[in-house]
């Protein structure tokens, strides 16, 4: 039985799915829309809600100029940076995340993706869906 296991295997090593969200995370900040499995797309949902929250936490402190900031909040932002750039794995869509998105998202309660169905793939009949950022 699988109660009490979350998260789906999608018949990958745990390595391989962890580099496999961390990619789809880093593609979709870049581009506000990905297109993959019905699956991928739920789970990456997890992941992609989890790193947009961290930099939205910080959003106060980002927004001072550097000479404003205490140690403190200096160190709070620095934090956040690098646990949100364990799943953003570039450096300039890091940045997109913490001064272009994050003042978008801010004044959102949380569900910062949506995901769309799509007609399944013409070569397998994958059930497709389209993940995107809710920006409005």
């Amino acid at each position: 039985m699988r109660h009490r296991k979350s998260g789906r295997k999608l018949g990958r090593t745990s390595a391989h799915r962890r580099a496999m969200f961390r990619n789809m995370v880093t593609s979709l900040m870049k581009h506000e829309r990905i297109t993959t499995t019905e699956a991928k797309a739920k789970e990456l949902r997890r992941f992609a809600d989890k790193t947009i929250s961290k930099s939205i936490r910080v959003q106060e402190i980002a927004e001072k100029p550097r000479e404003e900031r205490t140690p403190r909040e200096q160190a709070q932002l620095v934090h956040a940076m690098r646990m949100a750039g364990r799943m953003v794995r570039d450096r300039d869509v890091l940045g997109k995340l913490f001064n272009e998105l994050a003042p978008k998202l801010k004044t959102r309660p949380g569900g910062y993706t949506r995901i769309v169905k799509m007609a399944p793939r013409v070569g397998d009949a994958a059930p497709m869906a389209m993940i995107e950022l809710v920006l409005q």
